[in-house]
């Protein structure tokens, strides 16, 4: 159990479950190829079965860490961050993209958008789950929306969300990467046939990279 003034910190955003950060190279979406520093929160409760950090689900297992303590290794690395988990939304997100937007850093979230927006965001990522759906204000401001495709029914399941998203968002279809081999030749003939959907890949992981 924390500490009431570490909890009352944590319930505020002014200290959050920091997993890990690193400077690497954005591996997935509209970004891919572009350099980032990424902020890992822990902490997820959507619980996507082929997930590749289940280590980040559990937030007490990761230290609360200040905000200005995050923003400060942040600002030393990159012009870009991105934030990801876990779930990052789980927490209340004001605090530290306020921080970071006073480092004149651009701000981009990774989310399965099932918890309300806070945060101030220069750029949304959107990777909606069955099991828990987003909630409609990630939907209303969602920049890309990349659905990630584990069997033939989640070509299905892209359409439904592709229909709740707001129309600026771009829409990419990624394969899971155990199901790699099988799913991409079939993402490949789904965007040829239909064009507004674009190919996602995790390239990082063919990198060898973070």
């Amino acid at each position: 159990m924390l500490p009431k003034e570490i909890q009352s910190a944590v319930e505020k955003g002014a200290m959050l479950p920091l997993m890990e950060e690193f400077y690497t190279i954005q591996g997935e979406g509209f970004h891919t190829g572009t350099a980032a520093y990424f902020i890992r929160i822990g902490g997820c409760d959507v619980g996507c079965h082929w997930c590749d950090v289940k280590e980040s689900w559990n937030a007490e297992l990761h230290p609360p860490t200040s905000v200005d303590h995050i923003v400060e290794n942040a600002s030393k690395n990159a012009d870009t961050v991105v934030v990801t988990g876990g779930e990052p939304l789980t927490w209340d997100m004001t605090l530290l993209t306020s921080r970071l937007r006073e480092k004149n850093l651009k701000i981009h979230i990774e989310t399965s958008g099932a918890y309300p927006l806070t945060g101030t965001w220069d750029w949304i990522c959107l990777s909606p789950k069955k099991n828990k759906l987003p909630t409609q204000t990630v939907y209303d401001n969602a920049s890309e929306l990349k659905v990630i495709i584990y069997n033939k029914h989640d070509f299905i399941f892209a359409e439904e969300q592709a229909e709740k998203v707001n129309g600026k968002a771009i829409l990419f279809l990624q394969p899971e990467w155990s199901k790699k081999e099988e799913m991409t030749p079939l993402i490949v003939d789904y965007v040829m046939k239909n064009p507004k959907w674009r190919v996602s890949l995790q390239t990082h992981k063919y990198l060898n990279i973070p």
